[in-house]
């Protein structure tokens, strides 16, 4: 996978003036070994509750991008190690996390690309409660299923379609 955020930003100027091509706020750390990743979004929302997101990634990820709604919480973790490790072995593109990773240093040996808002040592609760497929708000950015994701070490972009 060879791009850059910043050439994608210079390349499709229209398209940020339109709203089609978003850039997700700066706020975001790098985990796993992958700094560029970019694929479809597939979404997430949940509420320190990570029993859906561990299923989601037990499924195939042919090359997606799990967009994790968790409600910017800092309370506890929804991804962590072994997560990292299905991701990986199931093949997702990355994961994005509206919320907070633990495990950081096994994270950081996953072939797959992590941005979360922090590391945090507490687990989530497991009650299953959760919605997957719909338009999540992401730090003020509404990503939907189907939107293109594309992370470098400059940024995460939203696109309604893919980019060139």
């Amino acid at each position: 996978m060879n791009f850059a955020t910043c050439d994608l930003c210079d390349a499709n100027e229209e398209k940020l003036a339109d709203g089609s091509l978003v850039i997700l706020p700066p706020i975001f750390q790098k985990f796993g070994k992958h700094i560029r990743f970019a694929g479809p979004a597939r979404t997430l929302k949940v509420f320190e509750d990570n029993v859906l997101v561990r299923a989601t990634l037990e499924t195939p990820g042919e090359g997606s991008v799990l967009v994790v709604d968790g409600g910017g919480s800092l309370r506890c973790a929804l991804v962590g190690g072994n997560l990292g490790v299905l991701a990986q072995n199931n093949g997702w593109a990355g994961i994005i996390v509206y919320g907070c990773v633990r495990d950081s240093e096994e994270l950081n040996q996953c072939n797959i690309g992590i941005r979360a808002l922090a590391a945090h040592p507490r687990r989530s609760i497991r009650k299953g409660v959760g919605e997957k497929d719909l338009a999540v708000d992401i730090a003020g950015v509404m990503v939907r299923p189907g939107n293109w994701v594309y992370v470098d070490a400059d940024g995460v972009l939203i696109s309604h379609l893919p980019l060139s």
